[in-house]
């Protein structure tokens, strides 16, 4: 799980942009992980997600660089760009192929969220901005220790599917501190980021209910209770996707918190040596 030091040798660690492309779109046409219909769907709609989101992580981080002057931070807001902009890419990809495989309106998938973020930047303060980025970033990297785990839900997928999850995984991981780090130099306080992550949790939430029950109606399995009980066993069942993260979103709340205080770089070093063996 976690500890409660921070790793040192992971957070200096170079963050690496990967530029990778995934041929994905004939895995898209069937339900890939597991053969498991609602989990297959809430993959995709995290999925759908992403390219908004992406955008909206890389523009509140950016628009602090110029008050940035340790070297390190600097560098680690370029790397977290850049992978953050390779995963927006790759997930337009997927999203635009799911939507022509499986007769999704991609439009009114993406419009709420879209908007949603349009408003935020609008209207909403640049630090505001950033503590919602912070939170969000919390939540990816938990979820991303659960995928990178050797008991990993993605090992039911089909082997292009986990290798693209895995891969953004592993690289959310590895930046997973960045817009925490600037929003602790740009004077960004404790309540701001606890109460940010209070809001994005349900909303994030909110969305990808919405979605699912989209996908689910539209492939004919909402009104379905075999595929609603095996999606929430595969969600909070014994080894489900959610099993064990409450204690490491929680810590997100106490007092002196940092990323790194979870260490999860062993992962890292596995995915790393996995990616290595198979290229």
């Amino acid at each position: 799980m976690f500890t409660t030091n921070t790793t040192a040798s992971a957070s200096s660690k170079p963050i690496t942009p990967r530029d990778r492309s995934h041929d994905i779109a004939d895995h898209l046409k069937s339900d890939w992980l597991g053969d498991n219909p609602f989990l297959t769907a809430f993959f995709n709609t995290l999925s759908i997600t992403f390219p908004a989101g992406e955008k909206f992580f890389i523009d509140s981080v950016r628009h602090y660089r110029g008050d940035i002057s340790d070297p390190k931070l600097s560098a680690d807001i370029r790397g977290f760009c850049g992978q953050e902009g390779f995963h927006r890419r790759e997930h337009q990809r997927y999203n635009e192929a799911l939507a022509q495989a499986r007769g999704y309106d991609l439009d009114k998938l993406e419009r709420v969220m879209t908007r949603r973020l349009a408003w935020a930047q609008r209207k909403m303060s640049p630090l505001s901005n950033l503590a919602a980025t912070v939170a969000i970033e919390h939540l990816t990297a938990v979820f991303a220790e659960r995928l990178l785990d050797e008991n990993s839900i993605l090992n039911t997928a089909e082997p292009e599917m986990r290798e693209l999850w895995r891969w953004h995984s592993a690289e959310e991981m590895e930046h997973k501190a960045v817009a925490f780090d600037v929003y602790l130099q740009v004077g960004g306080s404790e309540k701001q980021r606890r109460r940010a992550m209070r809001r994005v949790s349900l909303l994030i939430t909110l969305e990808l209910m919405k979605g699912i029950c989209y996908m689910l109606k539209t492939d004919g399995h909402l009104y379905n209770f075999s595929v609603w009980r095996q999606g929430i066993k595969g969600l909070f069942g014994k080894q489900g996707l959610f099993t064990g993260t409450w204690a490491p979103y929680r810590e997100f709340y106490t007092k002196g918190f940092h990323p790194w205080q979870q260490d999860t770089s062993h992962l890292l070093e596995a995915w790393e040596s996995e990616t290595k063996a198979l290229s």
